[in-house]
């Protein structure tokens, strides 16, 4: 190769500058997000369905996932995800991790189950749940950069954590997830949403920030799902959703949903909250014959007539409202969607055979990201 001249050198040092101002140029011209958005991730869509038994009435349920029902195969298809009712190879989650960023997602909040049920910890089972791959796909995603994560302990029936020793061994395991260096952060304490703060215990959760500070966290930020104390260990308060009617299948309008969800905003500058706002709810897939398990799951209520449209307003709303209560919210400006991905009750944002352009996508880009 021939040695570059004086003005050769000069000219490539001045171009680079270019670039590199060119580039810095349009990192500055980036819009700046007007919230720290994330979404909710349900992982029912891995493991085996109990009904792939190889029956030939149970032919629906061949190679589906754990949470997949004969009525997301028949009268609710239209929910099926444009890749398919799977979700549980590294390629998908990459692209999934690309989807959610792409369109102003900062983090998912990964749900998260203890084993056993009431007794202590059983590691090998928690390993093992098929509802936790996808959050260690995230762990090991190539583009994982992209977002943070955290966790959403779902310590409802079939997966309490009941006592002090329980709730200390649970700390002890989480701190090794908070150690991942996607791991989200509120000034820097790893935030832990906890789904039922009734169900939690204030020694334990005393426990979990004596051993964060152990190990070399200012802390933790324990968010309660509802009606959480300081002083029993919660500082900031959220929900996951906010559903008015249970008890009976019965048809109301988006618009009431929407507004059950926002009567939730309001925190306080020692407990300030995380604003949830939900795309949808109707979890007929999973009640009654066809659903969930042989009878079906609890009967609730479910909401029609949402579009993208109803969905961008009460998103500009959420906006506004962490504008005007900066007292009430995060210093990050935290808030939630309800979800990325509850297909079977009603509320996703994945792009799905009724939705193939991802609409509801669409709509957080332009809100969140102003594009």
């Amino acid at each position: 190769m021939r040695k570059m001249n004086t003005f050769a050198k000069a000219a490539l040092s001045a171009a680079l500058l270019v670039v590199a101002g060119a580039a810095s140029d349009a990192l500055a011209q980036e819009p700046k997000a007007r919230m720290k958005l994330g979404a909710y991730y349900f992982a029912g869509w891995s493991g085996k369905s109990s009904m792939d038994d190889g029956k030939p009435e149970n032919a629906w349920a061949k190679g589906m996932p754990t949470h997949y029902t004969k009525k997301l195969a028949t009268e609710f298809a239209g929910r099926t995800p444009l890749w398919g009712w799977r979700d549980d190879t590294p390629q998908l989650m990459q692209r999934q991790i690309d989807l959610a960023a792409d369109h102003g997602l900062a983090f998912f909040s990964f749900c998260w189950y203890w084993h056993d049920n009431k007794g202590p910890i059983n590691v090998k089972a928690i390993e093992e749940d098929s509802k936790h791959l996808p959050m260690r796909l995230f762990m090991q995603a190539k583009n994982n950069s992209r977002m943070e994560f955290c966790l959403l302990v779902a310590n409802h029936g079939g997966f309490e954590i009941v006592g002090p020793e329980a709730w200390k061994q649970a700390a002890d395991h989480w701190m090794a997830l908070f150690k991942h260096p996607r791991y989200l952060r509120v000034e820097g304490k790893p935030l832990l949403v906890i789904f039922s703060p009734r169900g939690s215990n204030a020694q334990g959760l005393a426990y979990l920030q004596e051993a964060a500070r152990k190990a070399g966290f200012p802390g933790v930020a324990v968010a309660a799902c509802g009606n959480g104390k300081p002083e029993d260990g919660y500082a900031i308060r959220t929900r996951y959703n906010a559903v008015p009617g249970w008890g009976k299948s019965e048809k109301h309008q988006y618009q009431e949903l929407v507004e059950a969800h926002e009567r939730t905003w309001g925190g306080t500058p020692e407990q300030p909250c995380i604003p949830v706002l939900s795309v949808g709810w109707d979890r007929r897939p999973w009640e009654g014959i066809g659903g969930l398990g042989p009878k079906g799951s609890t009967v609730s209520w479910y909401f029609e007539g949402q579009t993208p449209e109803a969905f961008r307003a009460s998103l500009e709303r959420m906006a506004s409202w962490i504008d005007a209560h900066p007292d009430q919210t995060t210093k990050d400006r935290l808030a939630m969607v309800y979800a990325w991905n509850e297909i079977g009750e009603g509320g996703w944002l994945v792009p799905c055979r009724d939705d193939p352009d991802g609409a509801y996508l669409k709509v957080i880009r332009r809100v969140v990201l102003g594009k």
